[in-house]
């Protein structure tokens, strides 16, 4: 097959769940053999569809999708399944390797777990592994089944810094079709050779030559000349509109000038450009602070780390009081989201919260979301009793949270869409310690500096776990804890 060739190729491709609301509208585009191609998306736009369409877990309504049937498919997806969780890494990896006749797959799966640098013994369980090293087991267990055409759904989740520069080299050099779905901005300009872009609004797939940046540059430039062209047009047809008013009142044939000069300002205003429209960022927000809270808020004196895969005690000496920031950071494997989780629990033995304080925890799995509840049960928990109804609508819409929204389970709404949820509790419950495990997972990057504005800004204490470094320069940080580089 010719390095140039299609493999895969969408023609006129419809879908939609809901007749009434069509997410992909005779979508037209095509992938070629050994390409870096990157999914840019609108909030909304159902790029994990795109996904779902390739490997034919859903059907388009409408159009073809051409992918040759030799060639296989693998995708590394965001979430660990339920059912692997129990699994051995042995069991793990045989339910996922696709040629059952080869002896050996101990060395195979060496290899695999080489690949995404991480070091794990075959009868270890899933599930006690940390969400970072999950999302690369997740990558091993598509990367063990040598794809042609490897799918990429956030790979960056949860991933640390060296996990993510392991990462970028392994696309680099992969001899085969890579198609990413990411946030990371700077994670896909490393690799990237071409672009797709959903747009939520008109529903069509716009295709894109160059690195990331480039591609974000080509369309700034697209939207300021398509404004720049209606301008001009708007111009040209009002001024016609205003000389047809002059000589409509005039002599009869200057009438019949009058009737043309409109008929083509119309002709001008018809011949104005659809601009490019971007999907709505959520609005400046402010997270309001818990009353009555006293000078120091939590104070850690020691904390269990992970060495050779064993917990191990280190001595620390952190006191956050109001206005301070940290920055809690370390590889995946040393357990930085157990330490968040047993503090923000109540559970450390080591990590003493003030009396009274109020914590606001973003898990970056959504775990302490009730999946059952709706929307709008779920907002109700974190808010204060007695919050007015209007109140509680209007926070939500600041973050997206329309009304049918709110009216829909946890379970059933996107990674995206939790993100929206879990952001708005935390304004709704006004927290004195702010407790964040990787908050820039499932977003896209417009977010980022609302985000980060609200969180440079807010004023009692904050933990903060993050990889992503043009986030974190954007927020105040008062104190650093490296678990790492810590001291017996």
């Amino acid at each position: 097959m010719a390095s140039l060739e299609t493999v895969i190729r969408f023609d006129d491709v419809s879908f939609d769940f809901i007749f009434t609301k069509p997410i992909l509208d005779d979508v037209s585009f095509s992938v070629r053999k050994w390409l870096k191609i990157t999914i840019m998306w609108q909030n909304g736009a159902g790029k994990s569809t795109i996904f779902k369409l390739i490997n034919w877990v859903l059907k388009p309504k409408r159009g073809n999708i051409h992918i040759d049937k030799e060639l296989t498919i693998a995708t590394a997806f965001q979430v660990m399944p339920a059912e692997d969780k129990d699994l051995t890494i042995s069991a793990f990896f045989n339910k996922y390797f696709r040629d059952k006749t080869i002896f050996n797959i101990d060395k195979k799966i060496a290899e695999v777990l080489d690949a995404v640098n991480l070091k794990a013994p075959l009868d270890r369980i899933v599930k006690s592994f940390s969400g970072g090293q999950q999302a690369r087991l997740l990558l091993a267990a598509a990367l063990i089944q040598n794809p042609d055409i490897l799918l990429l759904d956030e790979p960056t989740n949860n991933l640390d810094k060296d996990g993510i520069y392991h990462l970028e080299d392994f696309i680099k050099n992969y001899k085969k079709t890579v198609i990413v779905i990411s946030h990371d901005a700077e994670f896909l300009n490393s690799f990237t050779d071409w672009v797709l872009y959903l747009d939520v609004f008109t529903k069509k797939v716009e295709q894109y030559v160059g690195n990331y940046y480039n591609v974000v540059d080509q369309i700034k430039a697209r939207i300021e000349r398509e404004n720049m062209k209606n301008a001009q047009m708007a111009k040209q047809a009002q001024a016609k509109i205003a000389q047809a008013e002059v000589f409509a009142h005039k002599w009869w044939k200057l009438r019949l000038v009058a009737k043309k000069m409109r008929e083509t300002a119309e002709e001008l205003k018809e011949e104005m450009v659809d601009v490019r429209k971007e999907d709505k960022t959520i609005r400046a927000f402010t997270i309001p602070l818990q009353e009555d809270v006293k000078w120091e808020i939590i104070n850690i004196s020691s904390v269990s780390v992970i060495i050779d895969h064993e917990p191990t005690i280190k001595k620390c000496e952190v006191s956050l009081k109001k206005w301070q920031h940290l920055l809690l950071s370390g590889p995946n494997w040393i357990g930085k989201s157990t330490l968040l989780e047993s503090i923000a629990e109540g559970r450390s033995i080591w990590g003493k919260i003030a009396p009274g304080i109020k914590v606001g925890y973003y898990r970056q799995d959504f775990s302490n979301l009730n999946f059952e509840n709706t929307v709008y049960d779920e907002l109700k928990k974190w808010a204060e009793p007695n919050i007015p109804e209007q109140e509680l609508r209007s926070t939500a819409a600041g973050f997206l949270i329309t009304w049918d929204l709110m009216k829909s389970r946890i379970w059933d709404i996107s990674e995206w869409q939790k993100w929206l949820v879990a952001f708005c509790g935390l304004v709704l419950l006004k927290p004195a310690l702010l407790i964040l495990d990787e908050p820039t997972n499932h977003i896209n990057f417009r977010h980022l500096p609302v985000i980060a504005e609200a969180l440079d800004e807010y004023k009692w204490a904050m933990i903060l776990v993050s990889h992503v470094d043009e986030f974190v320069w954007q927020i105040r940080i008062d104190e650093y804890l490296e678990l790492d580089n810590l001291k017996d």
